[in-house]
Parts: C-alpha cells; sequence; structure tokens
C-alpha cells in the first residue's frame, strides 16, 4: 500500500488529510513538527510527503530513495529544493490560485487599516480616549496611488479590487516591459519609479534570490515620506529591519505585515516595536473556505502522485515523463 507522510504542518489536525487518504487506499500519518533529520526518520517508508514548511533540502530528499512526490500546502516553495528533488526524480506540487482572492482581500484591508489607523484608534476608545485627532493625519484612497509589486494571480487580485475603491494603481513585475499598459490597463513601471510614485506598495512577488530584500534600505529611501508598505508574499521580500528603522525614524506613513523573515516573528523583533504598523500571524491566505481547499488540493496531489496519476500543479513536470 502506498504511503503519504504530513510533515510541518501549518494546520491544527488532519482530519481532512485522513480522510482524503482513506478513501484513496492510501495509508497516511502525521508529524505536525519535524526537523530534517526527523522528516527523513518519519518518512523513510513513503512514496509521497505533505508539507507546509517542512525542510526538503536536498540532503532530505536524496536520504528518502522511496518517495515519488512532494507536495506543498501553499504557492510558494522556497523550502523544497526543486533542483534536486527533479534530480531525484520526485515531483513537486503546490496548490496555484487557492488563495487569490483571500489573499488579495488581506493586503487591501492591510492598506486601509494603515491609512486610517484603525487599530490606533481602536485601541483609544477601549482604554477611553475619545479623540481621534490625536492619531491624526488619517488617510483616505481618493488621490491616492497603489503600487502593486508581482503580478501574478494574486497581484492582479490585489490590483482589480484597489482599482475598485478608488486608487490609481500602477505596477511592477519582471514579465511586464516598464512603459506599457498591462491587459487590464494598469501602468507599467521600473521598480525604483514605482516606489516613487506610490502612496501604497504591495508587495506580492516569489521569494528568489533575486527577489530576497528586494525592498532594502536604499530602495525605502525612495519611497515617499507618507507611503505605506504592505506586504503578504514572503518576509524576506522586504528587509525588515530596514524597514523598522524608517518608520522609527518617521519616514513612512506605516506598514500592514503579514509575513516576517522567520516565523514565528521573533519576540525582540524591531518590528514590534516600530510605529504606525498593523501586524498579522501569516494569517492572510486563510479563510475557512480557502483553507479546506488548499488541504484537498494538496492531499489530492499527493495521492494522485504516489498512486501514478496525472498531477495538478507540478512545477517540475519533466519528472513525470
Amino acid at each position: 500500500m502506498a504511503k503519504i507522510v504530513m510533515v510541518e504542518s501549518d494546520f491544527e489536525d488532519a482530519e481532512v488529510e485522513e480522510r482524503l487518504a482513506r478513501e484513496a487506499g492510501v495509508e497516511f500519518a502525521c508529524c505536525k513538527r519535524c526537523p530534517p533529520d526527523e522528516i527523513v526518520r518519519v518518512a523513510a517508508d513513503a512514496d509521497g510527503v505533505v508539507t507546509s514548511y517542512g525542510d526538503l533540502s536536498r540532503a532530505v530528499i536524496e536520504a528518502l530513495p522511496r518517495m515519488r512526490v512532494i507536495s506543498r500546502t501553499g504557492v510558494g516553495y522556497d523550502n523544497i529544493d526543486v533542483k534536486a528533488a527533479t534530480e531525484c526524480g520526485v515531483a513537486v506540487c503546490n496548490v496555484p490560485g487557492y488563495g487569490t482572492e483571500v489573499v488579495s482581500d488581506h493586503a487591501v484591508s492591510l492598506a486601509l487599516c494603515v491609512l486610517r489607523r484603525i487599530n490606533e484608534v481602536d485601541a483609544d476608545v477601549r482604554a477611553g480616549v475619545w479623540d481621534y485627532a490625536r492619531r491624526r493625519p488619517l488617510g483616505q484612497v481618493h488621490g491616492r496611488t497603489f503600487g502593486v509589486v508581482g503580478m501574478g494571480d494574486i497581484g492582479r487580485a490585489t490590483a482589480r479590487k484597489a482599482a475598485g475603491l478608488g486608487f490609481r494603481v500602477v505596477c511592477w513585475s519582471r514579465s511586464q516591459p516598464a512603459g506599457r499598459r498591462t491587459p487590464e490597463g494598469y501602468e507599467a513601471l521600473e521598480l525604483d519609479e514605482l516606489l516613487r510614485a506610490s502612496d501604497v506598495v504591495s508587495l506580492h512577488t516569489a521569494l528568489t534570490p533575486e527577489t530576497r530584500h528586494l525592498l532594502d534600505a536604499r530602495r525605502l529611501a525612495l519611497m515617499k515620506d507618507d507611503a505605506v508598505v504592505v506586504n503578504t508574499a514572503r518576509g524576506a521580500v522586504v528587509d525588515t529591519c530596514a524597514l523598522a528603522a524608517a518608520l522609527e525614524a518617521g519616514r513612512l506613513w506605516g506598514a500592514g505585515i503579514d509575513v516576517f523573515e522567520g516565523e514565528p516573528v521573533s519576540p525582540d523583533h524591531p518590528l514590534l516595536r516600530a510605529p504606525r504598523t498593523v501586524l498579522t500571524s501569516h494569517a492572510a491566505y486563510w479563510s475557512e473556505e480557502s483553507g479546506l481547499e488548499l488541504r484537498t488540493r494538496a492531499m489530492r496531489n499527493a495521492i494522485d502522485g504516489v498512486l501514478g496519476r496525472r498531477l495538478s500543479g507540478c512545477l517540475n513536470p519533466e519528472v513525470l515523463r
């Protein structure tokens, strides 16, 4: 009987995965927290691995010769060595598109929360302070430019929602030539130009060696003093220490951050002390509806992989030939 192991899961239970495995006639096991050496041990007899944040490095992959598929419960896959997996004949799958609407909802919500200083005024009301003026300036959408960095599915959905609210939308994408308009009609700019022009900068690019610290101290210095940074992509796309320093120096209107370079975020991280921030715990991708879709699709990818069926969302389809 084929076997699937779920490691480093982001979920409270494994009920969805257990049910799907049982219906497919596949053996299933779960190890919620697994360092790399533990992954090798618990998945030694597994044909497939499902993971949220498990460290599937070359060493781990090469130590699991029986493995045929790795299924990531998400879109990003920077925790998986896809090159090593390909060399070992292991298919790697993700779940594109599952969180497009909810992540874009969250990004726009963070931008509005920061602009309107909702969390700060809420704290005042709860403390018995009835004076919005102490939190001024309070911003509005009209007359502001929303810059989208990365125009994949989530970036495009965020652009659509921002435009619908009344923002002027501009964008940057590695695949979109600057100086032209996207099919939706948004002006594409060079990244530095977008940073100078935008009142809100919302990041939606994958984490790669080229995008690590894409928004660093130099680029933060290009931004308007009253600009807002929003990140719902990957924590390391932003140099978060440089961002905290800019906020402490009063250089930005504020920041809405859902993702951090280390998670859970360290209690001594400077962003936790920085002013004018709205911080959430990598929650942008989650709704009850999107969570069920994510878990179902990720587990079905693993089941299809171990049973030799056609795979959906395969990042290295050359191994299937």
